[in-house]
Order: C-alpha cells, then structure tokens, then sequence
C-alpha cells in the first residue's frame, strides 16, 4: 500500500513551502499519496479553533505528517486559541523532539549533530500564574519522560558515532535537572556500547559554539533543548536550514520546519524551503524510504553548493526557483 503524507502548510510561508516540498517528493517517490488538512491563525480565525478534529483525524490515518508553520495572535493571548503544533504534540504524544544539524554550506564550521529534545514537560507544561506583580511558571520533570526520552537518544546514538552527551543544570536545579540528569544515567547503563558523558546547559552552548564537532548527539530537557537547537542551526546557516520530527511510540509522528511564520515575507515567494525539504527527507526515513531520503539530501546539498541561493542565504533565489534547482539534482 502507498504510503500516506498529511500536508498541514498552516499560516504564513508554511504556505509557500510545504506545497513545494511535497512537489518534490511526489517527483522523488510518486506512490506516496497526499492528503490535506488545516491549522493555524487563519483556520481559527474561519473556524474558531486553530486545529480542527479533522485535521486531528488526519494527522492519526496518515503515515507521517508535514506541518509548514502557523502564526500566533500579535495582540498577547487570545481566548480559545491554542498553538496547533503543542496540541499536537500532546495530543499524540509526541515526546521526542529530533533537531538534526548538518553543515551545507561552504566556509562553515563542520557541524553534524542531533538534539534530542524531550518535547512534553519541563516549563512547557505552560502551567503559570500571576497576581500582577509576582509571575510564577512550573516546571514538571518526571523520571517516565526522561528514561524514554534518553532511550530514544541512546538508540539514535547508536545508529550515529555511539557518542551521547546528557545535558543539564542540575548544580542549581538538583530535584528537577537533578531527576533528569539520574534517570538518563539510570537507561545509560542499558548501553555500554554509547560513550555517554554530560554538561551543564551553559558550558553547552559555549562548547557548541567553540567545537561543535565535538558533539555527536545531546539530549536535554524541554527549553534547554529549545535554545541550544536554535543555537545550532545558528552556526550551520540559520532556521531556514532547520528541520524537525516529532515523534512518539504510536506511530504518529509530525515533520516541521522550525522557522516560523515569517510574516514579514510571506507572500513574497522568497522563503527558503530547505528546512521544510529536509524535514520531508526525515518524514522519508520514518516511511521506510531511506534512498529516497539519501537521494534528496544529496540533491539539496548540490543545490546549496551551485545555487541559485535563497534570500536568507544572501542569494536572490525565489522559493520555486530553489525548488526547481532541487528537482534538476535529482
């Protein structure tokens, strides 16, 4: 049977580049089957919700989904509307948050890392409270979700150079960072053959930043994970370049290009659909097509290496341009 890829392009240039991705794949792999459905700002603002139940139905019968990018209210919150991909993350499940990082370009550091960011806890439990003066944000660490989430960081470890690096700031925060750090170690035992060693959050980033070729695949906590993956695409050419999977134990998993919205050139066609084109490269690996995932990447990098170059990357590029540059590799 053909496998099924749900589009979800969302808001902004989610709606630019995700259509283009799949143009690729359909011209990588023309078995797969596409479905579409909707979230974001606009589908709240037509609907009422921003990730409507058949969306949610679509996401579950699908073998992987793309998710392009939806734009949150500018205005602070909004009554009744919530973030459609942390809704799908919890809906799902979706507790592994997998940030590869490559380098592409040339004259850049020689980056090749994976972040694996526990994606259902820490301060993104989004459990606050203020009485206008005082603002108070929990944060819930549990040793379930940091045993599976350094399983999963153990095995993609494993599958990599064997290297896994613990990261934490438990000097501080010894119940909370303390739990994470001791529960990673705890399943580390489980895998004598992954050199394991740890870090705490701050000396991370200035190590990622200093020899990132150090790294080989770190796992952290929720926000820590959040920022140090941003840093990284940072030193490899920026969130442009940047693509994501989330993923659980059920099968479910959701492929996102980490950029945002980017509002203030949507509608231009100049967004740069590299990381939305790597993230359909992962969404290929979890489907099984692993060629297919090597051909593309190898496609993408021919494409960087001769252009025409995106705006972000300081080319003049248009998204389709890009993408045709890509479909020629091929």
């Amino acid at each position: 049977m053909s496998p099924t890829i749900c589009l979800i392009p969302g808001d902004g240039i989610g709606q630019e580049v995700i259509p283009e991705t799949a143009r690729v794949l359909a011209h990588l792999c023309p078995h797969i089957h596409f479905t579409q459905a909707e979230a974001g700002w606009e589908t709240f603002l037509r609907q009422g919700t921003a990730l409507p139940e058949a969306t949610i139905q679509a996401v579950a019968r699908a073998d992987a989904t793309l998710f392009g990018a939806t734009q949150s209210p500018t205005d602070g919150p909004v009554q009744g509307y919530k973030s459609p991909i942390l809704e799908l993350r919890r809906g799902f499940d979706l507790y592994a948050n997998l940030r590869p990082t490559h380098t592409l370009l040339p004259h850049q550091p020689q980056v090749d890392l994976l972040i694996v960011r526990e994606n259902s806890e820490g301060l993104y439990i989004r459990e606050e409270e203020s009485d206008g003066e005082t603002a108070v944000a929990r944060r819930r660490i549990t040793r379930g979700a940091s045993q599976r989430i350094a399983r999963v960081a153990l095995e993609q470890a494993r599958a990599r150079r064997g290297q896994l690096t613990i990261i934490h700031k438990a000097n501080v925060l010894p119940l909370t960072d303390g739990l994470f750090r001791t529960a990673a170690l705890e399943v580390a035992e489980e895998y004598p053959d992954v050199q394991v060693d740890e870090l705490l959050v701050d000396a991370a980033a200035m190590w990622l930043v200093k020899d990132p070729a150090r790294f080989d695949v770190l796992v952290a906590p929720n926000l820590y994970g959040d920022i140090l993956s941003d840093l990284a695409a940072g030193l490899t050419g920026g969130l442009g370049l940047a693509p994501s999977a989330n993923v659980g134990d059920d099968g479910v998993a959701v492929f996102e290009p980490v950029h945002g919205s980017a509002p203030d050139i949507a509608g231009q066609g100049v967004a740069n659909p590299t990381a939305a084109l790597l993230s359909g490269a992962m969404a290929l690996e979890h489907l099984g097509r692993v060629e297919e995932a090597r051909r593309l990447r190898i496609a993408i990098y021919a494409a960087l290496q001769s252009g025409p170059l995106p705006a972000d990357l300081g080319g003049n590029a248009s998204t389709i341009e890009f993408t045709e540059a890509v479909i020629h590799a091929l």
